[in-house]
């Protein structure tokens, strides 16, 4: 007989007795506070290795918190991240710290008008020798890619990142292969360019899930970035975490508790993009074309989760949900000609969307 059913025969018959109900409810209470226990020490282990990973990721990047927040964000969550900013703010150098910092396969992979699908997937190669075709894969089949200029290849190739980037997998000669687990597409795009690119589609913006706007650093850090490219000791970021240790912590924030008010808040939020008039937003409304899909509320509850994990809590709070907000809708609104011609921001809209609708 096994021990749970052992278990199951010594409650049953304990249970028949006033006394004995009194045992049970004591056993489920130290077990219940055991897993309690358990829970925060985990939680608290990965708050400290997540804190060795952002200390690295210093030693080769200055300042850019935010940024660096997103980028774990979706190295947990296994969701892919749009980078945006002007040249020179260190959004390709961002990728790379991180990359380091896992004991991964990691591809850069520089975006041309020139690039093929095949250069992205692979291909099938003929043998003469054999008379057969053998399949030669691409550098998709790695864990960490960095999309360096993404808008800059035309939409066919920006097309053969979409089973990848949503199914993990690939498709070469009629054949399905499976993408390696963690695998994570981090791109980089200009905004101020416009020569020479080709700006990506919105089923393929939908499919990631933050979109960061890197903006110039301050001063003081400006000046540390003068100070280490100037100088002859530069330090470089070391690995500190596995793959396997990624996915154990994945799973704890998976498991971050989120309560149900805060589910509809969610689904609040992101109702609110499609019908404004419906929450009092009315000053919005001819400004939304599209709203956002149900695919930016799965996204707010897993980065709303990761934030949590970063503050070493066990539960999602409602400033959970704004702070990672603006990074997940900002690139699923779209926005109609006159809000275009008034020169509105989507954040202002999003903004307004969060002011607007009742925290619980």
């Amino acid at each position: 007989m096994g021990k749970e059913w052992l278990d199951i025969l010594i409650f049953t018959r304990i249970f028949r007795t006033k006394s004995g109900l009194a045992l049970v409810i004591i056993f489920i209470f130290i077990q219940a506070r055991k897993t309690m226990e358990n829970s925060a020490e985990s939680i608290d282990h990965a708050h400290l290795l997540i804190g060795r990973i952002k200390e690295e990721i210093s030693k080769g990047l200055v300042g850019q918190d935010r940024l660096v927040n997103s980028l774990l964000t979706g190295l947990l969550t296994g969701g892919h991240v749009l980078i945006e900013g002007v040249p020179g703010l260190a959004k390709t150098s961002a990728v790379k710290a991180l990359a380091a910092t896992v004991q991964a396969g990691f591809r850069r992979i520089q975006f041309t008008p020139d690039l093929l699908p095949a250069d992205l997937t692979g291909t099938e190669i003929y043998r003469p020798e054999t008379a057969d075709f053998i399949t030669r894969k691409g550098p998709l089949f790695n864990n960490i890619i960095l999309a360096d200029e993404i808008n800059r290849a035309p939409s066919k190739v920006q097309s053969a990142l979409l089973e990848a980037m949503e199914e993990k997998q690939v498709t070469i000669g009629g054949k399905t292969y499976e993408l390696p687990s963690p695998f994570l597409v981090l791109a980089t795009q200009n905004p101020i360019e416009q020569e020479g690119t080709y700006p990506l589609p919105e089923a393929q913006v939908d499919r990631f899930m933050l979109k960061i706007l890197v903006d110039y650093p301050d001063k003081a850090q400006e000046l540390e970035i003068l100070k280490r490219n100037t100088s002859m000791n530069t330090e470089n970021p070391g690995p500190v975490v596995t793959c396997d240790q990624l996915a154990e912590m994945g799973k704890l924030a998976d498991g971050i508790y989120v309560d149900d008010k805060l589910r509809e808040y969610i689904v609040d939020l992101v109702s609110a993009t499609r019908n404004p008039e419906e929450y009092g937003i009315k000053d919005i409304a001819g400004f939304i074309d599209f709203g956002a899909s149900p695919r930016a509320g799965i996204f707010l509850v897993k980065a709303a989760r990761v934030n949590a994990l970063f503050a070493g809590r066990s539960h999602v709070t409602p400033e959970d949900i704004k702070i990672v907000g603006p990074d997940v809708l900002r690139h699923r609104l779209i926005l109609s000609f006159e809000a275009e011609a008034e020169d509105i921001p989507c954040d202002d809209i999003v903004q307004a969307v969060f002011d607007s609708v009742e925290v619980p």
